[in-house]
């Protein structure tokens, strides 16, 4: 299948664009967005699994306590950016990007102009391994920016204009997606550490990664310092997150980040749940087929979850940088499993 984008000079392989060249069938391809306001937060994600033949998406609002979601999943034919009620148009590569969201049914409509903010850092390539099989092997690339336009939920209407900070993350491979693949059981423990922060302070993004085993040593592990578009760079950096626990969850109660000679304390204001954009969600987990176009939606009360039901786990922590500079940002954690710096040593046990 060939491509309007085959004309550029950017082949890798022999085959077009279109085709991917790793067979594996949990190849993907994804972007990521989210924006961070003291009293609101969104995000979108939007995948393609061109070996399962799958495109999918989903859009989330979180707005006094109740998180609402819009998902929804086709077939993939080319290597498009809409599936259903969602849009994403590359205005501006790696710049500006347009995000259209139309989904009446769900409550959700929005119309959205991202444009970055800061320079891009591209994350070491994270590689892993089941045995002899491969797990997770990625490229991500990260940057912060600004948002204007709006967004209509359930809650009421948001009107963006410049002033609130974002994430954009586009990030391709393979990792875990869709059915779970034939074969013999996993040899791997069941534990999973994955830490990712990046925050806007008026002086630049500061980002830190981090995938942890059960004793909390690094797997893959990367800092960064984004300089504001025009001044530069982004600058690999050395730095940590160290997080307090809340009692009975996996979630943070307080962190700090030092990035290079800076250290900045994370205060915790809010949490976004990443089931909302297909993250371990039980029926619209990202590269499932639903044996057809499909949209749908869902609306949680954040105050009525269990901390330790498995889709609950994984959060993005909004977070008020306090430090020599203020801002922005969010904390991801992801824990399954044992994880001896939290005290945990079950699957899903919560800190005591």
């Amino acid at each position: 299948m060939l491509l309007p984008e085959d004309d550029y000079p950017v082949h890798q392989t022999v085959a077009p664009l279109a085709v991917t060249m790793n067979g594996h069938p949990n190849a993907y391809d994804r972007f990521f967005f989210n924006g961070v306001h003291e009293d609101y937060y969104f995000a979108l994600a939007l995948g393609l699994y061109p070996n399962r033949g799958v495109i999918d998406a989903a859009f989330s609002v979180l707005q006094n306590g109740r998180q609402h979601s819009v998902f929804t999943s086709d077939a993939l034919a080319g290597r498009v950016t809409q599936v259903g009620p969602i849009t994403i148009e590359i205005v501006e590569p790696m710049r500006v990007n347009r995000i259209t969201v139309d989904a009446p049914e769900q409550g959700l409509r929005a119309e959205l102009l991202y444009t970055q903010a800061t320079a891009t850092i591209e994350e070491p390539r994270q590689t892993m391994y089941d045995g002899p099989r491969i797990f997770m092997d990625v490229t991500r690339a990260t940057q912060l920016g600004t948002w204007t336009g709006w967004i209509e939920s359930p809650e009421g209407r948001i009107v963006f204009d410049g002033t609130t900070s974002g994430t954009k993350d586009r990030s391709w491979g393979i990792r875990p997606v869709g059915e779970p693949l034939p074969g013999a059981p996993s040899t791997r423990v069941p534990q999973l550490c994955f830490f990712w922060a990046p925050l806007l302070t008026p002086a630049g993004g500061r980002h830190v990664m981090s995938f942890q085993d059960g004793e909390g040593h690094h797997l893959h592990h990367s800092g960064g310092q984004l300089p504001l578009v025009g001044c530069g760079d982004a600058v690999p950096t050395e730095g940590e997150l160290a997080f307090t626990w809340r009692p009975g969850t996996r979630w943070m109660d307080r962190g700090s980040m030092t990035s290079g000679a800076e250290t900045y304390d994370l205060e915790p204001i809010a949490r976004f749940h990443m089931r909302g954009v297909g993250y371990g969600h039980p029926t619209y987990g990202h590269g499932k087929w639903h044996g057809g176009p499909v949209t749908a939606g869902e609306s949680l009360t954040l105050s009525e979850l269990d901390p330790l039901d498995y889709p609950n786990i994984h959060v993005q922590h909004i977070v008020r940088v306090n430090g020599t500079e203020g801002g922005l940002g969010v904390v991801e954690q992801l824990v399954i499993g044992p994880y001896a710096p939290a005290g945990l040593i079950g699957l899903l046990d919560g800190v005591s």
